[in-house]
């Protein structure tokens, strides 16, 4: 048998090295992630069960108990979601965070103006091939539902799906995966959020008294093959939206966001939303224009990435 020298036995009992200083560990980047993910799916099943509870016992129906529902979804989601960051020592350096009004404004209108413009050059494609047709504009209806529908859509889905999603999800991910493991990881946990919110739903509604949709991965009423395909595509253009070049990525996204749920929730939606504007699509025609403007406001996105990158000064804000 061969001797081991001293030198050996100190190389053979050296311990591993310690992981990068600021590279968080795989398993705790993945833990971050999905409580980012169980948060906003906490919030939306409780905020609308127990808005469903609050309507029933002040008597308040319609929008009104829409936007109750929505305000508690914002209260549970982005207080909970700010406090995890500023709780967590060191802070990511693409933490979530609001930022102050001017970059925010910037960033937020730069988000409507690309998922604007994108829907508006995909729809007029579609109008021009005879597969959309538009019914008469009642000017004072048509601003009416948007206003009305912008504050429901920011408190109910677009802040905090931003916040607790391309927000604190994505930076738990990017600081260990890079770019495209967190666009992928962050569209997984949005993939599935839906669904588990109709758990939460579920739950918190037996206890109030409250009847709730059925609990599914899909949400009631959607389509169960084309609603997951939807998501995937709008969480990509989202992670695009909060990866835009320029002051306030996260408000880009929030932009990105509130302008595809008008759009759709006109175009296709419009009567029974009273939108005053709607329009006439077949299914698959509908499915391809919708996915289509998608896929272009996540390419202009991502040409404006390419021309300018952003700094990280850029993302944490």
């Amino acid at each position: 048998m061969t001797p081991i020298s001293p030198a050996d036995d100190a190389r053979r009992t050296k311990p591993a090295p310690a992981p990068a200083p600021g590279r968080p560990r795989l398993h705790r980047a993945w833990a971050r992630a999905l409580l980012g993910g169980a948060v906003m799916a906490c919030a939306l099943g409780a905020g609308n069960a127990g808005g469903a509870a609050l309507s029933r016992a002040f008597g308040v129906g319609g929008y009104g108990g829409h936007l109750l529902s929505a305000v508690l979804v914002s209260l549970l989601a982005v207080p909970t979601v700010l406090w995890l960051r500023s709780a967590r020592r060191p802070t990511p350096r693409r933490a979530p965070q609001l930022g102050p009004p001017a970059p925010a404004l910037y960033g937020f209108c730069r988000g409507v103006a690309v998922t604007g413009s994108s829907a508006a050059l995909v729809f007029g494609a579609g109008t021009a091939a005879g597969w959309v047709r538009w019914t008469s504009l009642h000017l004072a209806s048509f601003g009416w539902f948007l206003l009305t529908n912008a504050l429901v859509a920011m408190l109910l889905e677009a802040v905090p799906e931003e916040l607790t999603l391309r927000g604190y999800t994505w930076a738990a991910l990017r600081e260990r995966l890079g770019g495209v493991g967190a666009a992928l990881g962050t569209t997984a946990v949005f993939l599935v959020t839906p669904g588990a919110s109709t758990v939460v739903e579920a739950g918190v509604g037996r206890i109030l008294g409250v009847q709730t949709p059925p609990m599914g991965l899909v949400p009631h009423g959607q389509d169960p093959f084309f609603y997951p395909v939807l998501l995937i595509v709008f969480g990509l253009t989202l992670v695009a939206a909060r990866t835009s070049p320029g002051p306030g990525p996260l408000w880009a996204s929030i932009g990105t966001h509130l302008t595809f749920l008008s759009v759709n929730r006109v175009a296709f939606e419009g009567v029974r939303r009273h939108t005053g504007w709607s329009a006439r699509i077949a299914p698959e025609h509908a499915a391809l224009l919708c996915l289509g403007y998608l896929a272009v406001t996540a390419a202009v996105f991502l040409c404006l990435r390419r021309w300018k990158r952003p700094s990280l000064g850029e993302y944490a804000e």
